[in-house]
């Protein structure tokens, strides 16, 4: 009976050390995660402009415009996905369009405004990509604000 209380007596030990030290470990490994990240995106900051620029001109969106010029703005704000912890990066930038010819928004002024917007870029498997997903008329911040039920800040920039 003595063994069996020892051994219940060291489960409890265990699991007490468990549940003391696991959200430590787990905040560790997710404050390497994001300083892995940024690290990463600041390395690879050019290619990933161009492969947003390249990949958001090929959506189509808006309709009836061509992309002409995006211009990035130095600052990266990074979130994590409320559902699934996946981190990801949105940039302000700024867009000049075109009309494409013989479309809907030909020869209207407002073609030429340039407008604001957040480019979303994604860490996964260690690695940034982007789809050229845009938030149009909101800087990272109102994008996080909008969207604070999916997405938290990770950096206290909020």
């Amino acid at each position: 009976m003595t063994a069996l209380w020892s051994i219940l007596f060291g489960l409890v030990l265990l699991a007490l050390a468990i549940a003391l030290f696991w959200r430590p470990a787990r905040t560790f490994g997710r404050e390497v995660q994001v300083g892995r990240a940024r690290e990463l995106f600041q390395l690879q900051r050019e290619k990933l402009e161009h492969q947003f620029q390249a990949t958001a001109a090929e959506s189509g969106k808006p309709r009836g415009l061509r992309w002409k010029q995006c211009r990035f703005e130095p600052f990266l704000q990074l979130a994590r996905d409320r559902n699934n912890g996946q981190l990801i990066g949105l940039v302000a930038v700024n867009i000049q369009f075109e009309a494409v010819e013989g479309g809907d928004m030909e020869g209207l002024p407002a073609v030429d405004n340039l407008r604001y917007a957040s480019a979303v870029f994604i860490f996964a498997r260690g690695q940034w990509t982007t789809e050229g997903k845009t938030v149009f008329n909101m800087n990272p911040r109102e994008a996080l604000t909008h969207f604070q039920n999916q997405y938290e800040p990770v950096d206290g920039e909020h």
